[in-house]
């Protein structure tokens, strides 16, 4: 029974973590260019249950099965599918439809520069005329940051091709990774490449006028949050029971 306890506590823990990363989703289901995030569970690796000092057995150990100890919490995962477009016509918002990041230089607190990676294609232009996130980072084209001048019809290409009045500026940067998995969610809706991380040339085109949205399905999630909540709940009920059943026995010792 006490083992039953502990497998049902390693269940709650696993659906709480899984709770935790749907309640983020759905709170980034309007954040453009989000990403959603999965989580795994795994299983406890299995055991093998053996009689012990059992006479019927000439007190010989002897092993009668397995046994699972209950799960545990695996991996979150970011799932990197294409979200939706959104018109928008302004000038300064930016789509890329395929695999590819914007590149962005982002300045610490520390004053340390360095560049980060985000699928959010809302831009604007600051008081110097530079293009910028909303946070103020620098997005980043072929010649580094990139300015435009004050007043000049901008219009972007397909191929990241920036003109200022049909005359060319600079070409955006756009980078794409052999594997996600060297990818990690830094804040502020950006992504770091960590050690071990490929560049490749970026497959993607332009959009101009159109934003990205999360491929979030908030349907699916609340499903599923309603799952994870039912499957909570029994645990719950089953350490009740297991706990009740243990007190009767304590209770019968003491007769």
């Amino acid at each position: 029974m006490v083992r039953g306890l502990y497998t049902a506590y390693t269940g709650m823990m696993n659906q709480q973590a899984r709770l935790d990363v749907i309640t983020n989703n759905l709170a980034n289901a309007s954040t453009v260019g989000y990403k959603k995030e999965g989580s795994t569970s795994q299983a406890f690796d299995s055991m093998y249950t053996q009689k012990i000092k059992d006479g019927s057995e000439y007190y010989i150990n002897r092993t009668i099965g397995k046994e699972s100890l209950g799960v545990k919490i695996g991996e979150t995962y970011t799932d990197y599918t294409q979200g939706s477009f959104k018109v928008t016509g302004n000038t300064y918002d930016l789509a890329l439809e395929g695999d590819g990041f914007f590149n962005v230089s982002y300045t610490s607190k520390s004053g340390a520069t360095m560049t980060r990676y985000t699928r959010d294609g809302s831009f604007s232009v600051n008081n110097e005329n530079m293009l910028v996130t909303e946070d103020g980072d620098y997005l980043l084209g072929e010649g580094g940051r990139i300015q435009v001048p004050q007043g000049a019809k901008i219009t972007v290409d397909e191929e990241g091709n920036i003109y200022a009045d049909d005359e060319y500026v600079d070409k955006l940067r756009i980078t794409d990774f052999n594997d996600y998995n060297y990818l990690q969610k830094f804040g502020e809706n950006l992504y770091t490449a960590v050690d071990g991380a490929t560049e490749k040339t970026a497959d993607c085109k332009v959009r101009q006028g159109y934003l990205e949205m999360s491929n979030i399905n908030v349907i699916s999630e609340m499903v599923e949050m309603i799952t994870i909540s039912r499957a909570y709940e029994s645990n719950q009920k089953a350490i009740q029971t297991i706990d009740s059943s243990l007190e009767k026995s304590v209770n019968l010792g003491k007769l």
